[in-house]
């Protein structure tokens, strides 16, 4: 038998010993931290120009993905560079054919932009990447001007009713008339029957972006197609492809509140589960139209960790980013690196509670 002094001892010991450091091994600083592997395929992804500097920084925030904007004589060129720097090209946008008046409302050009689109899948594909977004915005998304968040660091502001601020919205275009929602309809099951064959073919993913702000008629133009569940659903169903699906901004979502017809939740349960959800936009606001402001993520209305565990449930496989992140002051980057690193601990949190 041993005194119940030596044995509290012992016991102290033995623990102390258990919570000491391991000894180094070999190599040990080179491996970096070990994670747990994930157990779905979400593609966390950071913008980039890509410069050397951009390309450091994303592999710094523990990114394994990025993407960019450009046209398709330099998808493999940049492509390659990124691949150079150890990471991956999620997507790459086109603006050439992105929020374009002569896709949204058949003016004349019409068949050369389809032209065009069809072309810049085919380079995607081409150049391996197999996600494309596109926005049918023929008016651009509006904004209303930018105002303090937390700390002065300023975001995007919107208010029904009020011109829009120019030097801060996409919107350069207005309609020479009103058009009916019906015309609308007809305008984009013409653009879908030609695009989504060559997306088949090409393997490339289109995601729609949601009109920004939803369902709103700005510029003469009706906003009755990517405003709402029901949109979506009849949208895509015309569409009637594997490849043509969403990009689902979660900001403009939530901005639209009840007019958009269902939660953010319900959206990415609906379409998830039918692997028509290729894209996500991350990003937070204050409140619901007729007026909102954007913020930082943990700063709006919603709690994001509910959107980022859903599509862990469901099983998303496409790309996530961060999206229209606050400027603060000192780096021009330091708000999107701060957003970056949120994002991040809400997916390995997901990847813990629903896989492990």
């Amino acid at each position: 038998m041993i005194g119940r002094r030596t044995f509290l001892f012992g016991s102290l010991g033995a623990g102390l010993a258990a919570c000491a450091p391991s000894p180094r091994r070999e190599g040990f600083w080179s491996e970096g931290p070990s994670r747990r592997p994930m157990r779905w395929g979400i593609k966390h992804s950071l913008q980039v120009a890509p410069s050397d500097d951009e390309l450091k920084l994303a592999k710094q925030l523990g990114l394994e993905y990025v993407h960019t904007w450009s046209s398709p004589p330099k998808y493999k060129e940049l492509v390659a560079r990124v691949e150079a720097a150890g990471l991956k090209m999620a997507k790459i946008g086109n603006n050439a054919v992105h929020n374009r008046p002569d896709l949204a409302l058949g003016l004349p050009g019409r068949d050369e932009r389809i032209a065009m689109f069809q072309d810049n899948l085919r380079a995607l594909s081409a150049a391996g990447i197999r996600y494309q977004l596109y926005a049918h915005m023929a008016t651009g998304t509006h904004n209303t001007g930018r105002a303090e968040v937390r700390g002065g660091a300023l975001g995007r502001t919107f208010e029904e009713g009020k011109e829009p601020d120019l030097k801060t919205s996409t919107n350069r275009f207005v309609a020479e008339r009103p058009y009916t929602e019906r015309e609308m309809w007809e305008h984009w099951e013409y653009l879908a029957k030609r695009i989504a064959p060559v997306a088949e073919e090409a393997g490339v993913r289109i995601g729609i972006h949601p009109d920004d702000p939803p369902g709103l008629t700005l510029g003469n133009v009706p906003r009755c197609l990517f405003s709402s569940f029901e949109g979506y659903r009849r949208a895509l169903e015309i569409a009637d492809s594997p490849n043509v699906g969403i990009g689902l901004c979660c900001g403009t979502w939530l901005e639209g509140g009840e007019r958009v017809g269902k939660d953010v939740l319900d959206m990415i349960e609906y379409f998830g589960r039918r692997k028509k959800l290729f894209i996500i936009h991350f990003r937070n606001v204050d409140g619901t139209l007729p007026r909102f402001r954007e913020t930082f993520l943990n700063d709006g209305y919603y709690d994001m960790y509910r959107i980022i565990r859903k599509l862990a449930e469901v099983g998303f496989d496409g790309v996530l980013s961060a999206d229209h992140v606050p400027s603060t002051t000192g780096s021009p980057r330091a708000g999107e690196a701060y957003t970056i690193g949120y994002i991040q601990a809400l997916i390995e949190r997901a990847n813990e509670e629903v896989y492990y």
